[in-house]
């Protein structure tokens, strides 16, 4: 079910230049509304994309009269197959020329591999990796054409390491970090650059969602969203091809590199278990 009502940083004091095109999944909450005030600072004209329409409307009111930008609301369901053919659908009769995607929305799930619903985790991987992938594959030529444009890819310090009670999620993240730094290399020369934004556990919907609140990756490594998603756009704006905010996940990342893959796995597995009540 969808609807919709109606590159190179653009500065909104030159009313001759056009104002660029953002369109941003998962915009209705989380690291996806916090990316959405970033963009909207920028003067960008922003297509908000999420499966609520309650939330995105709420978010495009607060935007158009505080940032004088455009904010046009598409609700649509990506984990479903034909999520990212319909909003492209969307975009082309609207006329938009998208020169920003952010690949942003995604879940997770806590458990055990073998206990966990198959078309949950099936469903995972079609929002976390197959529509990214395709969505990617669908705005990219444009911009490659323009020789302007970018792509922000959420991916997390997940895709650093496997991670046992989160088996599928991490494989997705590691997936979306592999493929955007193969892009951006792909890319160079173009005009158009891809940054892979990896947070670590962030303050949104995605830990209750997921059921890691009770989790000590969750207890003790969080970030607030706005955090995440200004060191994401200032990353993105600086064109790195991966952003990694925060000392603490800077610092985890980096040493997963110094110790046995064995004993990363047996770290991440403690950190991902939860803590019983």
């Amino acid at each position: 079910m969808y609807a919709c009502h109606s590159s190179v940083p653009i500065t909104r004091s030159d009313p001759r230049v056009k104002p660029e095109t953002v369109l941003i999944t998962g915009a209705s909450s989380g690291i996806g509304k916090e990316l959405a005030r970033c963009f909207a600072r920028d003067g960008s004209r922003l297509v908000l994309v999420a499966r609520r329409r309650d939330p995105l409307e709420v978010l495009a009111t607060q935007l158009r009269p505080a940032s004088g930008i455009e904010a046009v609301v598409l609700v649509a369901d990506l984990a479903c197959p034909e999520g990212a053919a319909r909003v492209f659908s969307q975009i082309e009769r609207d006329g938009l020329e998208v020169d920003v995607l952010v690949n942003n929305a995604g879940f997770g799930a806590q458990g055990l591999f073998a206990q966990l619903p198959l078309d949950r985790q099936l469903e995972m991987v079609q929002l976390n990796a197959t529509t990214l992938t395709h969505l990617t594959r669908t705005f990219l030529p444009g911009m490659i054409a323009r020789r302007r444009g970018g792509i922000l890819n959420i991916a997390s310090t997940a895709a650093f390491q496997p991670g046992p009670h989160m088996a599928v999620y991490y494989a997705s993240k590691a997936f979306v970090l592999s493929f955007s730094e193969a892009l951006s290399e792909e890319l160079s020369g173009t005009g158009v650059t891809v940054t892979a934004l990896c947070p670590g556990p962030t303050a949104t919907g995605f830990g209750e969602a997921a059921q890691m609140r009770r989790t000590p990756m969750f207890r003790l490594l969080t970030m607030s969203a706005s955090s995440v998603a200004e060191a994401g756009h200032r990353g993105f704006r600086r064109r790195r091809a991966v952003v990694i905010p925060g000392v603490w996940n800077r610092l985890l990342t980096f040493s997963v590199r110094l110790v046995p893959r064995w004993l990363s796995r047996r770290i991440v597995g403690a950190m991902n278990r939860p803590r019983e009540t």
